[in-house]
């Protein structure tokens, strides 16, 4: 492969992908609106289009080797984003998400049952309807084109991640004070964003027709208590003081843990997925501690901005005290 087509490029997953694929030599392509990050790889070249208006018109000449779709939600996207390509790009790869597959407290792997789709006709992405979506997006692409890569990740984490889920864990252990946290033995996976991007890359420069989930750090994931004693240790924080409340007490007080799912939501197994597949075809997995520092060392050089919608320090104090105090969830 020598010309890279990608649909997104320049927010997270897809900007560490293009970042790879520069890295490797690759002549890339970019196709977004234009509007984030638009002074991002000054040399590469940008095609402007609104894929939410089915504005395609940049994309009627040219052709690549591949093309590698980081930002469909819906399936017509896809649809329309082929039907602008035909016949001028010869694979595709679809970056979809282990959302995809129906609750379970077992660990998934790629055969593992899928949401249904049945009755989903909307283009309004929420909880509900974020999962049944992407696997109608992964329909769409593998309708569409003669070969396609399907890579689901998990919880991406590291540099320029806008969901800061990850980030405010590793952040908060460079905080005095004692750490609230939830359930010390749930699963927990978080893939490095790079990780995902030189996977992503490899099988699509080598064309695999094949569906993987992409996590890590290992197989079968850490446990909470890991991820904030990983996220510590990048902070140089010896012995975090960490007060593990109940999770009846969390709900109690609506407290924003990010990646804690509840103990009765019956989707601890997607936080237990077996990535063996992808590592078979050369998914690897950085140290959960590395991918901590990197977020810590990216965080620190953007100043501290505001983490919206986590846990602030003076919440955590109340909600700490009112533990203590033994109010608890009831």
């Amino acid at each position: 492969m020598t010309s890279l087509l990608v649909l997104g490029g320049t927010s997270f997953v897809g900007r560490h992908l293009v970042q790879a694929a520069l890295d490797a030599g690759h002549d890339v392509t970019m196709f977004n609106r234009g509007r984030t990050n638009p002074d991002l790889f000054p040399g590469v070249a940008r095609l402007v289009g609104d894929r939410a208006a089915g504005d395609y018109a940049a994309l009627s000449d040219g052709q690549w080797d591949a093309v590698v779709d980081v930002s469909a939600y819906y399936p017509r996207q896809v649809r329309e984003a082929a039907a602008a390509l035909e016949g001028r790009v010869g694979h595709c790869t679809l970056i979809s998400t282990v959302s995809v597959y129906a609750p379970s407290d077992e660990p998934i792997d790629e055969s593992s049952p899928l949401l249904p789709t049945d009755g989903v006709d909307t283009e309004v992405v929420d909880g509900d309807t974020y999962g049944p979506l992407k696997v109608l997006c992964e329909e769409a692409a593998r309708a569409a084109f003669p070969s396609t890569t399907v890579v689901r990740p998990g919880i991406v984490a590291g540099p320029h991640d806008p969901t800061d889920r990850f980030t405010y864990w590793v952040r908060r252990m460079t905080r005095p004070g004692p750490v609230l946290a939830c359930r010390p033995d749930a699963p927990v996976q978080a893939v490095h964003a790079r990780d995902l991007a030189d996977f992503t890359l490899s099988v699509t420069e080598r064309r695999v027709d094949e569906t993987f989930i992409a996590t890590g750090p290992t197989p079968g994931g850490v446990t909470m208590a890991e991820l904030v004693a990983a996220c510590a240790t990048a902070a140089s924080l010896d012995a975090p003081d960490v007060i593990w409340v109940d999770e009846a007490f969390v709900a109690a007080h609506e407290v924003p843990l990010p990646m804690l799912l509840s103990s009765d939501a019956g989707r601890d197994g997607l936080f237990r997925a077996s990535c063996a597949r992808a590592g078979a075809a050369g998914l690897r997995n950085r140290a959960l501690v590395e991918t901590a520092s990197d977020t810590l060392a990216w965080d620190r050089d953007r100043g501290g901005v505001p983490l919206e919608g986590m846990l602030d320090a003076d919440t955590e104090a109340g909600l700490l005290s009112t533990w203590a105090d033994g109010v608890g969830g009831g």
